[in-house]
């Protein structure tokens, strides 16, 4: 494992500790993924996530049907109108998920050194006894002395609303295993995770293609969240499906790693994938516990030298039921940050949470103040010997930028692009000041019908830290060699200004292509 040490800007004074923190336009540069649900359907808390700082929207398939998604998303849709904050969708698939069915949706209480049999579902009631299952080969898959996990869906990790049980036999279908605390589960479906065990169901599957192919084509998802990724060919499966539905040919797959599995097959996953989410909550019981950190910080390296965009998960489950996250979860959140996450996906805490939109807040504030101190010096150094010599063109250009815009103080960097991939390069360098990507939509066809790209290109953008687009007019080309470039820019200035990001006199960095030839411009605003 390579060494990742990204130490923290100097000097802090203590005394900034006490000082308050100073609002700003962007709550964070790190994007939140916020998870929807029964506490953040309504239009009115919706309007109030975005405004907190949610920038994408994960709508969880493992519970809840299209029809209930959809309502939530008409919500969003009317929230994203009302507060005028672009708000990306990301679809997250079932996948490989084991699953006790609990059809009457009883409390069942479990003891310690009691014994549960788990067995395929065939109508049969759950019981403290018996755990009905939705899967017919686990059997096949586990040995004596394996060990499973029960909890609820988006599971806590309480030990009083989880249990581990140990395999203590196998008898045909059946599963016999001791339970190892006692715990009462609630709710009509609880996730099971046998720990380092393989199961022999596709990660796409039949269920997953169906959502996809209805909702997610009808709505045209931004973003796929392809649920217990193991390998590179999962996503190569899923880009194929994708590609056939037309309409969902750009949507962006996030590979989901949350097994052994898919953390041994990591670097051909992240070559394949657009993006990672770190799944800590499964991951976390399927390797040591003092194990999940070295992890993190060596996948998120990896994601950051590779230009895509890392999601972490789990990191203030607390809130759920309070309205403070604890010391070691606010610690974890800005390590996460300090490690270089893009974003930070909150799960139970925004879909069935009692405090949504703090937690957004909250989460977007404690990105805030990591951001103050991460070293952006090392970070710079450390991806341009990563990268090496020659750049690429676009690599180059990309560094050039990020470099100007430091030497200068510019407020802000703007970049003009019409694939986003311009804008994706300058954010790699990981620049102290906002990006501003103006995404320049141009005129396609499907041989049937005409349309414009750029939107898509605008909200995929939304994932990925210190990156804010705005999409321009389609009249106006990226590539131009008139006038025309420098109304757009007038209108990305006046954006920047009403956003309270650019003031008078101050520098800002311009990005953009004249012609054949890319340019990296430095202007100071006049009063």
């Amino acid at each position: 494992m390579q060494s990742n040490h990204l130490f923290l800007e100097e000097p802090i004074r203590m005394a900034s500790i006490l000082e308050p923190s100073k609002a700003r336009f962007f709550a964070a540069m790190t994007k939140i993924v916020g998870t929807l649900g029964p506490k953040s359907k309504s239009v009115e808390t919706l309007s109030a996530c975005l405004e907190a700082g949610m920038s994408v929207a994960r709508f969880d398939f493992s519970w809840g049907d299209a029809a209930y998604h959809q309502e939530t998303l008409n919500n969003l849709k009317m929230s994203v109108k009302s507060t005028k904050k672009l708000c990306a969708v990301m679809l997250d698939t079932v996948g490989p998920e084991l699953q006790v069915v609990n059809t009457v949706e009883k409390s069942i209480s479990l003891k310690q050194d009691d014994t549960v049999i788990l067995t395929p579902f065939q109508g049969q009631d759950a019981t403290p006894e018996l755990f009905p299952i939705n899967f017919d080969g686990l059997a096949k898959a586990v040995k004596v002395g394996d060990t499973i996990f029960v909890g609820k869906y988006l599971f806590t990790g309480s030990e009083t609303t989880s249990v581990w049980l140990e395999v203590k036999s196998v008898d045909n279908d059946d599963v016999a295993c001791t339970v190892k605390n006692s715990a009462t589960l609630t709710g009509a479906l609880f996730t099971l995770h046998a720990c380092q065990v393989r199961i022999e169901m596709p990660t796409l599957s039949d269920k997953d293609k169906e959502v996809i192919s209805t909702w997610g084509t009808q709505n045209k998802i931004d973003f796929l969240s392809l649920s217990f990724t193991r390998h590179a060919e999962d996503v190569r499966e899923a880009r194929d499906f994708l590609t056939k539905l037309g309409d969902l040919s750009q949507t962006q797959i996030f590979a989901k790693i949350e097994n052994i599995e898919g953390l041994t097959h990591f670097d051909e996953i992240l070559q394949e994938a657009d993006g990672i989410i770190f799944s800590r909550g499964n991951l976390g019981i399927d390797i040591s516990p003092e194990k999940v950190f070295l992890f993190q910080k060596d996948a998120l390296n990896k994601c950051n030298m590779a230009g895509k965009p890392a999601v972490v998960t789990r990191v203030v489950d607390s809130m759920t039921d309070n309205l403070r996250p604890t010391r070691a979860e606010a610690t974890d959140v800005a390590n996460a940050v300090l490690d270089g996450s893009d974003a930070i996906l909150l799960g139970a805490e925004t879909l069935r949470g009692l405090y949504p939109v703090e937690t957004i807040s909250t989460v977007g504030r404690i990105c805030a103040e990591a951001e103050k101190v991460f070293n952006q010096e090392m970070y710079f150094k450390k991806t341009v010997r990563f990268v090496g010599e020659p750049m690429t063109h676009l690599e180059s250009i990309a560094s050039s930028a990020v470099r100007a815009a430091i030497k200068v103080k510019a407020s802000v960097i703007i970049c003009f692009t019409s694939t986003g991939k311009a804008a994706r390069l300058i954010a790699k360098y990981r620049p102290t000041m906002p990006i501003l990507s103006v995404v320049i939509p141009r005129l396609k066809t499907n041989q049937l019908r005409w349309s414009f790209s750029g939107a898509f290109e605008a909200r995929q953008s939304l994932v990925v830290r210190g990156l804010f687009p705005m999409l321009a007019d389609p009249r106006h080309p990226a590539e131009s060699h008139s006038v025309t470039n420098e109304s757009v820019l007038k209108i990305a200035l006046d954006h920047g200004k009403a956003s309270g990001v650019i003031k008078s006199r101050d520098r800002v960095v311009i990005c953009q292509k004249l012609g054949d030839a890319s340019v990296v411009k430095i202007i100071e605003l006049e009063d």
